[in-house]
């Protein structure tokens, strides 16, 4: 039996001589759960928010995009990618073809990047969810149709109910005339119809979607394509095709998977994260050292009680660890209320949304997501500080220990 560990447990439940020392023994134990509590709430409500934003971006991000290390453009028809075009793994092929043109609806303009797509990339279920005004189409019978982002639609006024008016891209061509008098005959002017407008985040939402052939004949290129975006069907290895990808095409091209893509997005929410978990636990490591007191004071009144362990024959380490086990008890246990408490926060959180977010937000509710990953953080971060209080309180016993053996 562990000598030490069975009496701390006695000393944690027996009534003590002084009720103040139950009473700041409770008030520590409370300080941890609410700390614990705190902390595992905060980060869950960090994951809700990025799975949330993080699911706004992955509607319009591909799972891998191939963009050229040096250049604009590339050729994609190459054996290997014809031959990655019709593999079994892969269920959208998109070819894009993206530079920045100057718009101009009706009497404004604006300069917008124009992003030219092929049939593959409305493979793409989702969407339909980014569409704030209209449909997401981009061709119909009359011919070429576009999608616009939500900030350029707002800025140049944009109506897409209006059948007539449509709106107007300049592109300079590559070959510009210096004899030419007459600026117009160095740009390419192409006019399409608005049929939607989506919404995603402003670095999107200042672009249009168009079709391949037509942003190839107004950026005049026939051939080549800006990033090929490839999307794979369910139950595939995403980041093994990427290396795969990466290791074939070499150092010629780039290979990116979806948090690669939206790498500084990943490193802000991770940033705030961390410094949110690394203000809360300040605030929780005031709480545990609330623990020094507690058995500051219960070394005190178990004076009788160690010097009668030590004239039993009880070493000092034996005594040490009994207040150890003591403060580990105290803080520890408020630790697991704490996590139990965060726990069923998340489960009325997330099936009733008890805190709303308020009209005109993105969700009804808070978002809150579960990371078991969390629940070890904390439950590690309390255990080391709580740790180190208990065992700075308990060198207290050893010299009451020394002061006992002076005395006789």
């Amino acid at each position: 039996m562990n000598t030490p560990l069975y009496i701390a447990k006695r000393y944690l439940f027996a009534k003590k001589s002084t009720n103040a020392i139950n009473l700041i023994s409770g008030i520590s134990m409370a300080g941890v759960m609410v700390g614990s509590a705190a902390l595992i709430i905060i980060l869950s409500v960090f994951n809700g928010l990025e799975t949330v934003v993080l699911g706004m971006f992955d509607t319009i991000t591909p799972q891998i995009a191939i963009t050229p290390a040096k250049g604009k453009t590339f050729d994609p028809n190459t054996a290997y990618f014809n031959a990655l075009r019709k593999n079994k793994d892969v269920y959208a092929f998109s070819e894009v073809l993206q530079e920045k043109a100057l718009l101009k609806y009706n009497d404004k303009q604006a300069v917008g990047l124009v992003k030219g797509v092929s049939a593959d990339y409305l493979k793409n279920t989702k969407l339909d969810s980014t569409i704030k005004e209209g449909r997401f189409i981009l061709q119909n019978k009359s011919g070429f149709s576009s999608v616009m982002g939500s900030a350029l639609q707002s800025y140049l006024a944009v109506n897409t109910l209006d059948p007539f008016t449509e709106l107007e891209i300049y592109s300079p061509k590559k070959t510009i005339s210096v004899s030419s008098l007459n600026t117009t005959d160095d740009f390419i002017a192409k006019s399409i119809r608005v049929s939607g407008v989506f919404e995603v985040q402003q670095d999107f939402d200042n672009g249009i979607i168009v079709p391949l052939e037509f942003a190839r004949e107004l950026l005049d290129e026939s051939k080549n394509v800006s990033s090929i975006e490839i999307d794979f069907n369910q139950n595939v290895d995403v980041d093994q095709y990427k290396d795969e990808i990466a290791e074939k095409l070499g150092s010629g091209f780039v290979v990116q998977n979806r948090a690669e893509q939206n790498s500084s997005l990943h490193h802000i929410f991770n940033s705030e994260k961390s410094m949110v978990y690394i203000i809360l636990t300040f605030i929780l490591i005031i709480a545990i050292f609330n623990v020094v007191g507690s058995l500051t004071m219960l070394v005190i009144d178990k004076i009788k009680d160690i010097a009668i362990l030590s004239s039993l024959g009880a070493s000092k380490k034996l005594i040490k660890r009994i207040f150890l086990f003591e403060g580990m008890m105290i803080t520890m246990s408020g630790c697991v209320l704490g996590l139990i408490i965060g726990l069923l926060f998340y489960y009325v959180q997330h099936t009733f949304g008890l805190i709303s977010m308020g009209e005109g937000s993105m969700v009804n509710a808070y978002p809150i997501g579960l990371k078991w990953q969390d629940f070890v953080l904390v439950f590690i971060t309390v255990g080391i500080f709580s740790f180190l209080a208990s065992a700075l309180s308990s060198n207290l016993s050893v010299k009451k220990i020394d002061q006992i053996n002076q005395s006789i």
